[in-house]
């Protein structure tokens, strides 16, 4: 009953703040032929690293160029100079919360498109793995990411979801949403710079954070 309750809020929630796409959105979904992929923008260009740390906006799931916008998504994702793992509409110039991810945890590890996903809930298990990025070239690096999160979503019909995610697909769901709010794997190296955390044995690379005691 509680899950149910849950997921009719984040539906009420979803479609009150969900906006078809813009006029500028729109030119660029439709520029040049619209079966081939979008340029992915990078952090080396002054105006792109800004569209890339702007918080993104609920889409309408009912607009008519969305399934347009997706095809070119996964194009530019699976692009075969460069191919990646996951991507988000930031990625492309648009401020929307759309996502794909390639699902490591599903038989035969399939690509699939999120529409206004938001992490609900965060584990305090921790897990450390590298990470790179398609728009920010020749830059790897460590980043802590929650071992299992709840993530609500929408699918491409507008049906609300929730789903309880671990493992390595947990950790792209967590890059990808990242950049949906403007923060970069970059920005977590930094802000992780900073925290303490305690290895629970050597066997695994699995980390919970130190918390300072209450005197």
């Amino acid at each position: 009953m509680k899950n149910a309750i849950q997921i009719i809020f984040l539906f009420i929630a979803f479609s009150v703040s969900a906006q078809k796409f813009t006029k500028e959105e729109r030119k660029i979904i439709e520029s040049g032929d619209k079966k081939s992929m979008l340029k992915v923008i990078e952090i080396t260009d002054e105006k792109e690293l800004k569209i890339l740390k702007s918080v993104s906006k609920d889409i309408d799931t009912k607009d008519d160029l969305l399934p347009i916008l997706a095809e070119r998504m996964y194009l530019s994702m699976r692009d075969p100079a460069n191919p990646g793992i996951g991507i988000a509409a930031p990625q492309i110039g648009i401020n929307r919360n759309i996502i794909w991810v390639q699902r490591f945890d599903k038989e035969g590890e399939p690509f699939e498109l999120y529409l206004n996903p938001k992490i609900i809930w965060r584990s305090e298990l921790l897990r450390k793995g590298k990470e790179g990025c398609l728009s920010i070239p020749d830059i790897t690096g460590d980043v802590l990411r929650n071992y299992t999160i709840k993530l609500a979503y929408q699918d491409k019909t507008g049906k609300s979801f929730e789903e309880l995610i671990e493992g390595f697909t947990a950790v792209i769901f967590q890059h990808e949403t990242d950049h949906l709010n403007g923060i970069l794997f970059t920005d977590r190296m930094k802000e992780q710079e900073k925290i303490e955390v305690s290895l629970i044995n050597n066997e695994v690379n699995l980390y919970l954070e130190k918390r300072l005691k209450r005197q």
